[in-house]
C-alpha cells in the first residue's frame, strides 16, 4: 500500500480575472476549487493511474471536511487526523501575473503527532510512505527524519519531498526517494546547477549521505535519476506548459505507480517523467490518458554507474 501525508493541507481557491486592477472591484471570469497539499496531490495522480492510496495528515473544520468530502467523492482513501484550528485556504489569483496567497495553517499539538507515529505503527513492511510539503512551525524540523528513521527500520520505503534542512536531516535514515528539482539540489550544496553534469555530481553525493534514489527535474531540460546502480536521463515530451502546481508531485506518483508493481526502474522513470509532464501541460492533474501518450515520446539514456568517468 502506498501512503501519503500532508502535513498541512488546503483548500485551494483559484481565481482567475481579466485585466486584474489592485485596489478596485474585480469580477472572475472563472474558479476553481480543489483541495490542495503535495501529498493529496501524489494521492489524487495515484488514482488517476490506477493505484489505490491512503491519504494521511491533518485536517480541521469546515475546510477539513470539504478536503475529506472531495477525496471520498474521488474515491481516494484517507484517515486524517482532526485538529481544532481550521484547515487553511490558498488563494491562486490567475490575471496578468500569477499571484499566491497562502494561510498559515493550524498549529499540531505533540498529541497530534503521537498519533500520526501511531498510524505508521500499523504499516507493514513493503509499503511506501511518500511525505511531501513544508513541515508546519508548530513542528520541529526534523519531524520528516523522526518518520524516516521509523520507516527505515520497519522495512517501509520513505519518500521525501520537501526542501532544506527538513529534507538534509533525513539522509541519515535511508529514503526510498528524494526528489529535488535542480534549484533545491543547488541550496542543499550552496551551489549553482547549470547542466546535468552538476546535477549528477551532487546527486551522487546525496547518495553518499544515504539516499537510495534520487530524480533531479532540470526544467526544459528533462530529468536525471540517480542510483546506486542507473544514471538515468529523460527528455522532456512536447507539449505547451499551462500550469507548475501538481507537477512535481505528478512525477513521484506516476514513478511510485510502477514500483508498487515492481516494474523495473527505467519503465518508472518513464512513467514519473510522463505524468510530470501531462500535468505541466494540463490546467489540472494529469489523467492516464495523457499519460500514456506522452510516455511514448519519453526517451531514457543510461549511463553507467560509474557516470564520473563518463563525464570526463
Amino acid at each position: 500500500m502506498i501512503y501519503t501525508c500532508t502535513l498541512n493541507p488546503s483548500i485551494d481557491y483559484v481565481a482567475s480575472v481579466e485585466n486584474f486592477k489592485e485596489g478596485e472591484l474585480n469580477r472572475t471570469t472563472s474558479t476553481h476549487i480543489y483541495p490542495g497539499g503535495k501529498g493529496i496531490n501524489v494521492s489524487r495522480v495515484l488514482k488517476r493511474l490506477g493505484i489505490k492510496s491512503t491519504a494521511l495528515g491533518y485536517t480541521g473544520g469546515f475546510t477539513g471536511a470539504f478536503v475529506k468530502d472531495f477525496l471520498t467523492d474521488e474515491d481516494i482513501l484517507h484517515d486524517f487526523i482532526d485538529v481544532t484550528e481550521v484547515t487553511r485556504i490558498n488563494v491562486k489569483l490567475k490575471a496578468q501575473q500569477e499571484t499566491e496567497i497562502n494561510g498559515q495553517g493550524p498549529s499540531i499539538t505533540n498529541e497530534n503527532q503521537v498519533s500520526l507515529f501511531q498510524k505508521i505503527d500499523v504499516m507493514s513492511e513493503g509499503d511506501i510512505l511518500v511525505l511531501a510539503g513544508s513541515i508546519p512551525p508548530s513542528i520541529s524540523d526534523d519531524f520528516y527524519a523522526q518518520i524516516t528513521d521509523k520507516c527505515t527500520q520497519k522495512g517501509i520505503k520513505a519518500v521525501i519531498d520537501t526542501s532544506g534542512e527538513a529534507l538534509r536531516k533525513t539522509f541519515k535514515h535511508k529514503p526510498f526517494l528524494i526528489k529535488p528539482n535542480h534549484h533545491e539540489l543547488g541550496d542543499l550544496f550552496q551551489a549553482t546547477i547549470v547542466d546535468k553534469e552538476d546535477a549528477i555530481f551532487y546527486g551522487k553525493k546525496l547518495l553518499e549521505e544515504g539516499v537510495q534514489h534520487v530524480i533531479v527535474s532540470m526544467a526544459g531540460e528533462g530529468a536525471i535519476l540517480i542510483s546506486k546502480d542507473h544514471v538515468l536521463l529523460a527528455n522532456v515530451p512536447v507539449g505547451s506548459v499551462k500550469n507548475s502546481v501538481g507537477a512535481g508531485d505528478s512525477v513521484v506518483a506516476g514513478f511510485l505507480s510502477q514500483i508498487i508493481q515492481d516494474r523495473e526502474l527505467i519503465t518508472a522513470f518513464q512513467y514519473g517523467v510522463a505524468s510530470g509532464s501531462a500535468t505541466a501541460f494540463s490546467e489540472d492533474l494529469c489523467t492516464k490518458e495523457q499519460v500514456e501518450i506522452l510516455r511514448k515520446q519519453i526517451h531514457i539514456e543510461e549511463l553507467s554507474a560509474n557516470f564520473e568517468e563518463e563525464l570526463k
